[in-house]
């Protein structure tokens, strides 16, 4: 079986970003760095670091070679969360000096985009019933942070 590894590029504050990332994820480390030698094309001698790392389940491979095209939506990081206290965590620990966004998404302060969401979310929305699906749908619309118990609420048809 193939193996498959997500690749992200920092611009500078690689560690910081690991070392932030690896302690808030259950599971998660940083399995090995390294500095690339002068004859590297992706930037100068010394200045170019490459860590291998996993969150979670997911096997992730990071860069720190300079300024190269900055993290959008088109690439983020969901994160299922077993309850609201875990929500709340992750919520404040990623969300920290970066921008809070709606429906549960936020900006790390590195630019990388997380989805911090409840597990029971995709049990609902993806779920046979269709008009639980909607008002699961629109009150997690109306959030900013997702709240379980207001999802809840919307499942139950409260």
């Amino acid at each position: 079986m193939n193996k498959i590894t997500q690749q992200l590029w920092f611009e500078k504050d690689m560690e910081a970003a690991l070392r932030c990332y690896t302690t808030l994820i259950p599971g998660s480390a940083v399995q090995w760095r390294t500095t690339l030698p002068a004859d590297s094309p992706s930037g100068p001698a010394g200045h170019v670091t490459i860590a291998g790392f996993t969150l979670g389940d997911q096997r992730y491979l990071a860069f720190e070679a300079g300024k190269l095209d900055s993290f959008n939506h088109s690439f983020s990081i969901s994160v299922e969360c077993a309850d609201q206290a875990e929500i709340d965590r992750l919520w404040h620990g990623l969300g920290d000096g970066g921008v809070i966004e709606q429906c549960g998404w936020l900006r790390d302060r590195w630019g990388l985009s997380w989805q911090i969401v409840p597990k029971c979310l995709g049990e609902w929305v993806y779920g046979a019933d269709r008009e639980k699906a909607r008002r699961v749908a629109e009150a997690m619309l109306g959030m900013v942070k997702l709240e379980i118990a207001g999802l809840e609420a919307a499942a139950r048809g409260d």
